[in-house]
């Protein structure tokens, strides 16, 4: 390996120096069609997702879904809404699968999985980047 090859790799890229910031990644919530609601509040959004809260205003079961752990938006959307990091989510996670008492959301491996998985399931939330096509989803804002 070349030494120009070998700095670009160990500093994330030509251009971009140790100390450059990430390009900021955004998300946009999104819900099935059928889901009552056209906002939520970031801690009530932060409860869906830790499975603390678990129904709809019409009694309709909440099914969230995740990204990948690796994904940049899922990254972005812990530190937002769940305010933890994505390890500190799955160690929040660990205790309970153990004990058998609940399991995390499903981690789909692309924003067209999460989107055709909200669109597929009555209740279904789930957050994709900005520029996901989200088909027959509905877009909610968060308060």
């Amino acid at each position: 390996m070349g030494v120009a090859v070998l700095m670009a790799s160990l500093s994330g890229g030509i251009g971009r120096g140790p100390g450059a910031a990430e390009p900021e990644v955004g998300f946009r919530v999104i819900v099935n069609r059928d889901v009552p609601v056209r906002s939520v509040d970031r801690r009530l959004l932060a409860e869906v997702f830790l499975k603390k809260h678990t129904r709809w205003s019409d009694g309709k079961t909440i099914r969230p879904v995740d990204l990948a752990s690796d994904s940049p938006v899922r990254v972005r959307f812990s530190q937002e809404v769940l305010r933890r990091s994505v390890v500190a989510v799955k160690n929040y996670w660990q205790p309970i699968i153990f004990s058998g008492r609940d399991v995390p959301p499903p981690e789909l491996p692309s924003d067209s999985a999460v989107v055709q998985y909200v669109n597929a399931h009555p209740g279904a939330i789930g957050y994709v980047s900005e520029a996901a096509e989200i088909g027959k989803a509905k877009p909610i804002l968060v308060e």
